[in-house]
């Protein structure tokens, strides 16, 4: 079977955007709407168990039950809150301060000049996207992706493999004509419950959690001198991700 297209989580493979990204938002979202509440790396790690920002902000509020002084039901503003959150990270992304993760440039453009076929499959907002891709690789670069799916366009997050089932439809291709490129345990549920074979780069919220079922698990793609370290699966002698070595990846039983 030949590998036509690479479906791409974003948040945390693209880029490590959680840290930095979303999680500054999520608090300077709180902070205007007059809230107490901050969330620190350590349980900004916690709540990425749960998959979509309106969900990861409503099971905060049901598990830690934070104090609210306002007058406001929890699901109106939870959608206030997720609104100023996106604003505030579009901002953020606008300076360019968080960087693609090594070797994902190269890899799109290697995939683009292959003629294999790209898209996003995630859980996080569409202008969320629009804005990483445009403040790292320019605006054009929101075209190189066939399917963009993203956000609530389907009716479960990660883990279930809705996300991933849309992207192959709106790709017109079969999950085994396919990879999907992924950072953390959801995602890979995700993935292969959608059938797809997954390589997996970690970061440091995902580092330790469970892949059994991915076809590689590295620290990242790697550039030529700079490359990955394996942490579960056989790379053999490679030290890099190129579009050849994903090809071998791919065909292997």
């Amino acid at each position: 079977m030949t590998l036509r297209a690479l479906l791409f989580d974003v948040d945390g493979t693209l880029a490590d955007t959680e840290r930095d990204g979303h999680r500054v938002a999520f608090n300077r979202a709180f902070a205007e709407a007059g809230l107490d509440w901050h969330w620190g790396e350590a349980l900004y790690g916690k709540l990425l168990k749960v998959s979509g920002g309106k969900e990861r902000l409503r099971h905060y509020i049901k598990k830690w039950k934070p104090r609210m002084d306002r007058d406001i039901e929890p699901d109106e503003l939870i959608v206030e809150l997720h609104q100023a959150k996106t604003r505030h990270y579009l901002e953020l992304m606008s300076g360019g301060l968080i960087p693609l993760r090594p070797g994902v440039e190269r890899l799109l453009a290697e995939a683009r000049e292959e003629g294999v076929r790209l898209a996003i499959a995630t859980t996080t907002a569409p202008k969320n996207v629009t804005a990483l891709l445009s403040a790292t690789l320019g605006e054009h670069s929101v075209g190189w992706f066939d399917v963009i799916a993203a956000g609530d366009c389907v009716p479960r997050k990660k883990p279930a493999p809705d996300i991933y089932i849309r992207a192959l439809d709106q790709l017109g291709l079969g999950a085994t004509e396919c990879l999907a490129l992924e950072d953390s345990d959801n995602g890979l549920e995700s993935s292969l419950a959608a059938g797809l074979k997954t390589l997996v780069t970690v970061n440091g919220y995902t580092a330790r959690q469970d892949f059994t079922g991915a076809a590689l698990v590295l620290s990242q793609l790697g550039e030529p001198g700079a490359g990955f370290e394996v942490l579960a699966g056989d790379a053999g002698s490679a030290t890099y991700v190129d579009l050849a070595f994903l090809r071998t990846l791919f065909a292997r039983r």
